[in-house]
């Protein structure tokens, strides 16, 4: 098959795909940097992670020290995104009332609306390396549930992992368990309008290469990196950031980094807002608080600092 790029393949999807009102996976195609026309684009949003030990529906490992009155749930921090002046908001699955019913995800919907704010995307836990069986099966079904669960709401896109590589297996093995868990998700994901964005978060891809192996295996339109600023901690993070920035669907920012064997320092937000414009990203930006200082604090000043980089 002639080579061609993403850009094309999108192009005439939609044009032989458009009559029957879908939009499918051409699984003979694999990734390359997305060819965005334009200029950068960066929407600032925020991950509710950042206040991960203040939603009421969360399991608090610290229920003691949590002072009540700092208590939130996805309403309120919808709230707390737009009167913070973020254009979106990052609702992480975590802090979902458990069981919710059909109808929480439109309630969802309908508040941010009013509030004049954009679901920016979701994101879930899931491990897709492991064997075949009811484990992996149960993976696979739930990332398929919050596709529709983000499809309800208006999110654009779903943060995924890929895993562990597990005892009994290669990392190849592992890798290849991986790209095709990805790739069933992204089938689905695709008929909903619905992008996936793998995560750098440890295990089988702790290294830009890893990362970068399984996204240009994968062979669907819907899928790239979530690339997280955090969450590489080798020799020279700000260089790897910038080898994955060209396949990013959404960018989580922290306020740290940790290099190989060293300690935590602050992150050079400058550099990593430079590096995403090098790469012409258009999406958001979004920001996920991990550093010790109190959220309610330390939240809105890196928000505000985030809204200077990104109108610069």
């Amino acid at each position: 098959m002639q080579a061609i790029t993403r850009r094309d393949f999108l192009k005439t999807s939609c044009l032989t795909l458009a009559g029957a009102g879908l939009l499918g996976v051409n699984r003979s195609i694999a990734i390359e940097p997305f060819n965005r026309a334009g200029s950068p684009r960066l929407a600032l949003s925020l991950a509710a992670y950042s206040f991960r030990d203040y939603f009421k529906d969360a399991n608090h490992k610290r229920e003691a020290a949590i002072d009540p009155a700092k208590r939130i749930d996805l309403f309120q921090f919808i709230d707390f995104c737009a009167e913070h002046d973020c254009q979106g908001t990052e609702l992480t699955s975590y802090y979902f009332p458990a069981n919710f019913d059909a109808t929480f995800p439109l309630k969802i919907k309908r508040h941010a609306f009013l509030r004049g704010i954009a679901i920016s995307g979701t994101a879930v836990g899931n491990t897709f390396t492991a064997p075949a069986g009811s484990k992996r099966d149960q993976e696979i079904a739930n990332v398929k549930r919050w596709i529709d669960h983000a499809a309800m709401m208006g999110a654009p896109h779903i943060r995924i992992f890929a895993g562990e590589a597990p005892s009994a297996a290669s990392r190849d093995q592992a890798r290849a368990l991986c790209i095709a868990a990805i790739e069933e998700c992204c089938e689905y994901a695709g008929s909903k309008g619905i992008f996936l964005g793998l995560e750098n978060h440890g295990g089988i891809v702790a290294e830009p290469d890893q990362v970068l192996e399984i996204v240009r295996a994968v062979k669907s339109p819907w899928f790239g990196v979530n690339l997280d600023t955090g969450n590489f901690h080798t020799d020279d993070i700000y260089g790897d950031l910038a080898k994955c920035a060209p396949y990013a669907v959404n960018v989580q920012v922290k306020t740290e980094i940790s290099r190989r064997g060293q300690k935590q320092e602050p992150a050079d937000l400058p550099r990593v807002i430079k590096l995403l414009r090098d790469a012409n990203y258009q999406g958001y930006v979004a920001l996920e608080y991990e550093a010790a200082e109190d959220p309610w604090k330390a939240v809105p000043e890196a928000l505000k600092r985030l809204k200077q980089l990104l109108a610069g």
